[in-house]
């Protein structure tokens, strides 16, 4: 499904004021979407609307709100459906990672990444999917991340929650597979947004190495999304390295992944 015949279906992405959620959101509206835009920042988010809405003559609305809380996703759901809005798309971009050892990490700060890496992405989609399915479409993405490939010492609980992330996805696209909903897992590598700031980290030679632009991450994620994939993988490179470790022992591929994540 591209060009025109997404006119009349509406997409919500959440993580929608910067990065990859704001590409998706651009890619969607590209092809006719209207779209649903939800993040924190609600200066940003209104810069973003006023973008798309000029740009591809689509409507877009936004709800500025912390996916953190534990009674967002509820929420979120809630006021869409008072809204008398119908989620034929979910994006679930939103989300974090955190570099360093584990036992340095503050709990708080990696609860709260958990909250919205793993149970608001699960509760989000088990919301929309029923909807979805009682309407007899919709396309869900499910952001992972290559990290969900390996263990990842420096990202020991990111690369764990993105690895929830990544079988959940692939699961559910097959308990949906009598239907007309799919859900896809798109895994991207370093990628050109804000998530090395957020993180923590500098990147690593492999990371300056491999990094894509995030305009060209969510036209691939898009385009799997709307063919019914469950699964992509971007780039060429990414795609090597992360099938690679299917032979490899785990410890191994711990250690490689750590020199991967932390040579300068």
């Amino acid at each position: 499904m591209t060009g025109s015949e997404l006119t009349g279906k509406t997409a919500l992405v959440t993580g929608a004021s910067s990065g990859l959620g704001v590409d998706f959101a651009r890619e969607l509206a590209s092809r006719g979407c209207s779209i649903i835009l939800v993040a924190r920042r609600e200066e940003l988010l209104r810069q973003v609307q006023a973008e798309i809405e000029q740009k591809y003559a689509v409507g877009v609305s936004i709800i500025a709100m912390d996916l953190g809380a534990e009674a967002a996703p509820q929420d979120l759901y809630e006021r869409i459906r008072a809204a008398g809005q119908r989620v034929d798309i979910l994006v679930n971009n939103a989300g974090f990672g955190l570099y360093g050892e584990f036992t340095d990490i503050p709990w708080a700060r990696q609860r709260e990444m958990l909250q919205i890496d793993i149970i608001t992405l699960a509760h989000l989609t088990r919301l929309f999917a029923s909807d979805m399915q009682a309407q007899g479409y919709g396309r869900i993405l499910q952001v992972a991340s290559t990290g969900a490939y390996q263990p990842t010492p420096m990202y020991a609980a990111y690369a764990a929650a993105k690895s929830f992330v990544l079988n959940f996805g692939i699961a559910l696209n097959y308990e949906l597979r009598q239907t007309n909903v799919r859900c896809t897992v798109i895994s991207p590598g370093v990628t050109a947004t804000e998530f090395l700031k957020v993180s923590g980290q500098k990147p690593s030679l492999f990371q300056r190495l491999t990094m894509m632009q995030s305009p060209a991450v969510a036209r691939i994620g898009v385009n799997a999304m709307l063919r019914g994939r469950a699964m992509v993988i971007p780039g060429t490179l990414n795609a090597l390295s992360a099938w690679s470790t299917r032979s490899m022992p785990r410890p191994l591929t711990a250690m490689v992944a750590h020199r991967l994540m932390t040579t300068p």
